[in-house]
């Protein structure tokens, strides 16, 4: 599959061929929805935390003689359904939402995202971008002049501290590594530019045994 290819200054130059192993697969809405939700369940982390009977100060003594009183028998003060008692079945801080999923699967799913993203006319290439310094406005720049909506994801085979640092400021922008491509945020950001060295550290961590 072949995508438009953009100059820095925002001139087309050609085509960008993608490897037909990762951007012309069948996509499997199933598969990435089941890897969408093992990306956010793993990185949740458990905040919420209630004490238990056990963990809540007091009501070490009985709070009235077991007869005699006319009331029910009690133990603690501190029991579930005594005012400012235990919690039973209350969120804990140790809870576990990691979910597993087999590699295979993983990146059979990344494919069929990348593939529909591609399919849609959603992807586009670029020659590189370098610069003396960090500039918001000249990316900006660049990213209307190729008529980029709503929102973009940029993606870079090496480490670029002048795109990641003129994107920072852009709430549609966002800049990451090749190896870093996940189902999350292509679901959230629209469109997606590759650079060119970013689809050759694609096929060198993907594609490679």
């Amino acid at each position: 599959m072949k995508v438009d290819l953009y100059t820095q200054a925002g001139e087309k130059d050609g085509k960008l061929t993608l490897p037909s192993e990762i951007f012309e697969q069948k996509f499997n809405k199933d598969l990435v929805h089941q890897a969408l939700i093992r990306q956010l369940a793993n990185k949740r982390v458990a905040i919420a935390h209630t004490k238990t009977r056990a963990e809540v100060r007091g009501g070490g003594r009985k709070p009235f003689r077991q007869k005699g009183t006319g009331n029910a028998r009690q133990g603690s003060i501190r029991a579930p359904h005594m005012r400012g008692g235990g919690v039973v079945f209350g969120p804990r801080n140790d809870r576990n939402f990691e979910k597993d999923m087999p590699k295979k699967q993983r990146r059979a799913a990344l494919f069929s995202a990348l593939s529909k993203k591609a399919t849609d006319g959603l992807v586009m290439g670029l020659k590189g971008y370098e610069a003396e310094a960090p500039k918001t406005k000249d990316l900006k720049q660049l990213l209307d002049k190729i008529k980029v909506d709503r929102n973009v994801l940029i993606v870079s085979g090496d480490k670029n501290k002048v795109l990641s640092k003129s994107a920072s400021n852009l709430s549609n922008a966002k800049h990451i590594l090749a190896g870093y491509v996940n189902i999350h945020d292509l679901q959230k950001y629209k469109n997606v530019i590759f650079l060119e060295d970013a689809v050759e550290k694609m096929k060198e961590i993907f594609l490679s045994k």
